[in-house]
């Protein structure tokens, strides 16, 4: 069991350190790079990201990272470690709720708004301009999220 529990944070620790890496170019220059060019260009661009990453290798790290937290939580709640299975707990919560879920309940849905969108007329513009504030603010919180998360496993493994 204490095989399966070290790999398990090991394989959390790399795929939420890997998912915050990807969030923070985003959030660091993507999203700003995105912004510098006309509402159509970059709704076409976010667009074809957004179709594209459904079915790319990113899902096969994002959600088995999700499922993985879940059961890292599990074996810690059936054996409790002190400050380990705490950091176990904090590490996946962080990652299944702020990550995760707030993937699918704050950013899908803009996304899903935002591929109905086309054109430069005042209603794409505007779109844009707070699709980009808000989801950017939260894939901020995603970044942050998966990054902790990553340092939480890692943190898990060294007092395991």
């Amino acid at each position: 069991m204490q095989f399966v529990l070290i790999l398990s944070l090991v394989a959390a620790a790399i795929g939420s350190g890997l998912v915050a890496g990807i969030f923070f170019a985003f959030s660091t220059f993507i999203m700003t790079a995105f912004s510098r060019i006309p509402a159509e260009q970059g709704i076409a661009a976010m667009n074809s990201i957004n179709a594209t990453i459904v079915r790319s290798p990113f899902m096969a790290l994002f959600v088995p990272t999700a499922i993985l937290c879940i059961v890292i939580a599990v074996l810690a709640l059936m054996n409790w470690r002190g400050s380990a299975s705490a950091l176990m707990l904090t590490g996946a919560a962080l990652y299944v709720f702020a990550s995760f879920l707030s993937t699918i309940i704050f950013n899908v849905p803009m996304n899903d708004a935002l591929e109905k969108v086309s054109g430069s007329g005042p209603e794409a513009v505007g779109l844009w301009a707070t699709y980009l504030r808000d989801w950017t603010w939260w894939n901020h919180v995603r970044t942050v999220a998966s990054l902790l998360a990553s340092m939480a496993f890692v943190r898990a493994l060294m007092v395991v």
